[in-house]
């Protein structure tokens, strides 16, 4: 069980129930959409970001990077926000009769072992020792992951490689790949890339 002093934001009960089994983290949802709807459950994220800082796990489909991208935006500066991105794997959940609108897995499908990996990084003590090497928005440039023609499709084939969520943007994936201590694996997949 990993032990987690923040609190993980899920969209929905099926998301929690697959979470909890996991860590030891207090754990909310937002009902999906309703988090929109609902000033209560946003004035409530806030102060838990305030407080004992939040984690933002959601699907990786359009209406998880928005219900994160809402939230965010909401807690502007004022607190603690880490992105735990799961992966864009195809298939979808046993409960479920069909796939999703993307046909990709959300947090309630994917692997444990992928969903164990990812909350292990993020809350990793990073304190102890800084990454030796720091992506920045010039060397994605340079790398032509940003800025470019081809560089969406470029910056996808390396998220996939990476395991990441394919609409990272820009920013997102450098600050996710800095935070995790990922920039050698980047270099790797973007290596493997060129050569294909």
């Amino acid at each position: 069980m990993i032990h987690i002093k923040e609190t993980i934001i899920v969209e929905g009960k099926f998301d929690k129930e697959r979470v909890k089994r996991l860590c030891d983290a207090p754990i909310l949802c937002t009902g999906g959409f309703q988090v929109f709807r609902s000033s209560e459950l946003i004035s409530t994220i806030r102060r838990l970001a305030r407080t004992t800082g939040i984690i933002l796990l959601t699907d990786s489909d359009q209406a998880g990077f928005k219900i994160r991208s809402y939230i965010k935006s909401c807690i502007g500066g004022n607190g603690t926000v880490k992105h735990a991105y799961i992966p864009s794997v195809p298939g979808k959940e046993r409960r479920k009769d069909k796939p999703g609108k993307e046909g990709i897995l959300g947090v309630e499908g994917i692997d444990d072992s992928v969903l164990h990996d990812i909350l292990c990084k993020l809350t990793s003590d990073n304190s102890k020792q800084k990454p030796v090497h720091i992506l920045t928005k010039a060397e994605l440039y340079n790398d032509g992951l940003s800025g470019k023609p081809d560089s969406l499709n470029l910056r996808r084939a390396v998220l996939k490689a990476l395991n990441l969520p394919l609409r990272l943007s820009p920013n997102s994936m450098i600050e996710m790949i800095n935070k995790t201590d990922m920039y050698n694996e980047y270099k790797q997949a973007l290596a493997s890339q060129r050569t294909s």
